[in-house]
């Protein structure tokens, strides 16, 4: 017998994560900010692969430059990377520990950093600061409460029997 899984949960944890990046932040924690589009899209690359593809990433990076105001295009070339990286090694991250897989969607935000410093860099905008590479740090620490809390999300664990 299959469960009927619930269908709003994917494009209502990307508008979280869209609003959560439009959020104001003081000064101080800027350089901290999680990359939210990221994290909620590789959740949703690792767990449903069907609904979350290269072209999904794209439109939604597109969508998450238009919020924010950031280079048209930027964000949708990070996100195709981070998810054709994903893609590529689903497979194995899956069955990983909850702990290693924190430490693979780290490195892939630090990947991502690297990836806007490169595009900064083509286009002649000035080098980040360097709290700018603390982000990454956020996100691996925010990767086991986001994940759970989509997982309960995506899998009806929500619902009382």
């Amino acid at each position: 017998m299959t469960r009927l899984r619930p269908q709003w949960v994917l494009p209502l944890s990307l508008l979280a994560a869209l609003l959560l990046s439009l959020l104001p932040l003081p000064p101080l924690l800027q350089p901290l900010r999680p990359y939210w589009l990221a994290l909620v899209l590789a959740y949703w690359v690792i767990e449903e692969p069907d609904r979350a593809g290269l072209g999904f990433a794209f439109l939604l990076g597109l969508a998450g430059d238009l919020a924010t105001g950031s280079l048209f295009g930027e964000q949708a070339l990070r996100l195709v990377v981070m998810t054709f990286i994903l893609q590529r090694f689903r497979a194995r991250l899956r069955f990983f520990p909850m702990s290693q897989q924190a430490l693979a969607i780290g490195g892939l935000l630090l990947n991502d950093r690297i990836v806007v410093a490169a595009i900064h860099l083509a286009v002649g905008e000035p080098l980040l600061p360097a709290a700018f590479w603390l982000a990454p740090l956020t996100g691996l620490l925010l990767w086991p409460p986001v994940f759970l809390a989509l997982d309960t999300l995506r899998l009806g664990g929500w619902r009382r029997r």
